[in-house]
């Protein structure tokens, strides 16, 4: 139904972002919600995907079509609900996840949360010869944050991570090596983490 919303993100949590449409707030779901930036002057697209169940309605934002395009060939995976495909998608190396698949490396697909053996080989079969079709081209590209380094930066990107899926002791475990990196944002935060995970 939707494509697109342009407007101004109002806030950033670990899940979600709001995004201002002309008044009108729409709370997105989004695989790193500290790409974007809280009351950037400049308007902000986001591509959307609207999933409607028989108890609930959601809105799931991507910075641009090619990642939306990522998530629907995901969310059609036997196993592979929107929750689990934001979190492969939280790992910003979307070329790595195409090539895995390309590849047959279920090994690298089950590093995310939610994907055992049987869903990373469901991944691959149902995927391989699909992936390829999909546009690499990037529409939009949203500056991260780069605010100060602080303790709230680093607690809101081990927040991200778990909203994304990880258990808490995954996150436990490269809490300090994130603490030694010279990273300035809460989005760099989350990518070092996710490639910590993903290793």
């Amino acid at each position: 139904m939707f494509e697109y919303f342009e407007g101004h993100v109002t806030m950033v949590t670990p899940s979600f972002v709001v995004l201002d449409v002309a008044g009108v707030g729409y709370k997105l779901l989004t695989a790193n919600p500290y790409r974007y930036q809280e009351n950037n002057e400049k308007p902000v697209r986001i591509f959307v995907y609207q999933a409607v169940r028989d108890n609930e309605m959601a809105l799931y934002g991507f910075i641009d079509q090619a990642e939306k395009q990522l998530f629907e060939k995901l969310i059609n995976v036997s196993g592979i609900g929107p929750k689990s495909a934001l979190a492969i998608l939280a790992n910003e190396d979307h070329s790595g996840l195409i090539n895995a698949i390309a590849n047959n490396d279920s090994a690298y697909l089950t590093k995310f949360p939610g994907v055992g053996k049987k869903t990373a080989s469901q991944i691959v079969l149902d995927l391989k010869d699909k992936i390829t079709q999909l546009d690499q081209a990037s529409d939009v590209t949203v500056n991260a944050v780069a605010n100060g380094t602080d303790s709230s930066q680093l607690a809101d990107a081990l927040a991200a991570l778990e909203a994304l899926g990880y258990r808490a002791k995954e996150v436990e475990r490269i809490a300090k090596q994130l603490r030694k990196l010279p990273t300035t944002s809460t989005d760099g935060y989350l990518s070092q983490g996710l490639s910590l995970l993903t290793e």
